[in-house]
């Protein structure tokens, strides 16, 4: 285990000092000019489109909702990353980490339109449910099927066991915390629940994760904002803190600026996800009238994740105590900062609430898991087998050592981000495009709906194809 620990280490601090950082930052600068700044200018339409259900939807009933994609979305970005990834970071890179987070967010979200709007693009359709991500848009639009086939692997390993190792790994140290109880009886009852769930199909996902989700996030949203309006007081000096310490003028902790950079920028995609390649699977599952509003629905998401739910987060801890206690270990000390602030209860509530959000998360990963084993091969036989090894992955997951699966997730993280960013550049055109038709609907007045012919040369975007062009078309 040890061998296997170091051999991760070193793979991280390659990947993350001499790729990623660079490719995340500089391409989401690069799409939100391309777009320009989307995240911004098409901010107000995205609240708009999230709520709105598509006519073509009501009337085919085929695939799901965008909200309930959003909310599938959501389930696998709010959780661990949010409560324990925000206190790891700040323990590690120290308040200046938060910045860094902050940013990856803001230039990720234009990142993440570009890589949904491409998954509803070329989503297929799989009786009456919709299937997408990146490995379907790296065959179909960019003909390298090899190079689809390595990202469902990296995203089924990535998730639907890694990642989920994780999930389970914060939700049996909470418990710990707050309740005494073994990692090991409560690994094995996480596991019988994640088996109920998984083996109940995509509706079941949706419909548990759209009740868990914004019910869990909305009360610990709410516990944030009163631990900020009773330390009122704090908050302007604290935004200086952060600022400061993100650039090397005051560092409480950490070891210089790129611990800071690192783990503001690690943290923050582990949370949202922008340019990771995940949330697209989920985008591609939505029915809508028009690929671009499954773009603003995810964009939003990200913003969502990071700047609201993140900077609670980073809020309770840094009001709490400059330099966080080192014998906590990230959920750890969310726990103990919440309770400094309003008593003893917030420790048994965080435990709660992570074991609801980290276990909707769960379900969220094994869906990715699940959309990308049907890519490669639709075989029962090897769903069992993906379905088997995630339970095992949270009995695992919840007795591991705390930096073993921490430093796992980072590595698979990045491997899956650097394939989906090169795929993306290659193809953001496309996305652009989109973008601009439904820009231009939307100033004619129209409900923007799209058809492939609208982007001259489009191919293999079936599902948007237009049904008498394209009998006419095989005749």
């Amino acid at each position: 285990m040890d061998i296997l620990h170091k051999i991760v280490d070193v793979s991280n601090d390659f990947f993350w000092s001499y790729v990623l950082v660079y490719l995340l930052v500089g391409l989401g600068i690069y799409f939100t000019i391309r777009t320009r700044f989307v995240q911004f200018s098409q901010f107000g339409e995205m609240f708009r489109v999230i709520f709105e259900r598509d006519k073509v939807s009501k009337k085919d009933k085929k695939g799901i909702s965008s909200l309930q994609a959003f909310f599938i979305s959501t389930a696998s970005r709010v959780g661990t990353g949010n409560i324990a990834g925000v206190a790891i970071a700040i323990s590690l890179g120290g308040p200046g980490a938060v910045f860094w987070m902050w940013l990856i967010a803001f230039v990720g979200m234009a990142t993440s339109f570009i890589e949904s709007t491409l998954a509803q693009v070329y989503k297929i359709q799989d009786g009456d449910e919709f299937r997408g991500g990146p490995a379907y848009y790296m065959e179909k639009a960019l003909g390298q099927r090899w190079m689809g086939v390595l990202f469902a692997i990296l995203v089924t390993l990535s998730f639907g066991l890694i990642f989920n190792s994780v999930q389970a790994n914060t939700i049996t140290l909470a418990f710990e915390e707050s309740f005494n109880i073994s990692k090991s009886i409560l690994g094995i009852i996480l596991a019988i629940f994640t088996a109920i769930i998984i083996f109940g199909g995509l509706k079941r996902v949706a419909k548990v994760t759209q009740v868990l989700v914004p019910i869990m996030a909305t009360i610990y949203l709410m516990i944030a904002i009163i631990v900020c309006l009773i330390n009122i007081k704090e908050i302007p000096a604290l935004f200086l803190l952060i600022i400061k310490s993100a650039f090397g003028f005051e560092q409480v902790v950490g070891g210089g600026i790129g611990v800071v950079i690192l783990n503001g920028i690690k943290r923050g995609l582990f949370s949202n996800e922008a340019g990771m390649g995940s949330a697209p699977n989920a985008a591609a599952t939505a029915h809508v009238s028009h690929p671009a509003k499954q773009g603003f629905i995810q964009t939003l998401g990200v913003f969502f994740d990071t700047i609201v739910i993140c900077s609670a987060t980073a809020f309770i801890v840094l009001l709490y105590e400059v330099a966080p206690r080192s014998d906590l270990e990230g959920i750890q000390l969310t726990q103990v900062a919440l309770a400094n602030h309003t008593g003893d209860w917030a420790q048994i509530f965080i435990a709660i609430a992570i074991l609801l959000l980290a276990f909707s998360s769960i379900i969220g990963n094994y869906y990715y898991g699940e959309t990308n084993i049907e890519f490669i091969q639709t075989n029962k036989t090897w769903l069992l087998i993906y379905r088997l090894a995630v339970v095992a992955m949270v009995i695992f997951g919840s007795v591991a050592q705390f930096e073993l699966v921490w430093d796992m997730a980072d590595l698979f993280m990045g491997l899956m981000a650097i394939l989906n960013l090169i795929a993306i550049t290659l193809l953001a055109k496309v996305a652009i495009d989109v973008l601009k038709d439904y820009v231009r609907q939307r100033k004619e007045g129209k409900q923007p709906a799209f058809k492939a012919n609208h982007i001259k040369g489009l191919k293999h975007a079936e599902c948007w194809e237009d049904v008498e062009q394209s009998s006419k078309a095989s005749k």
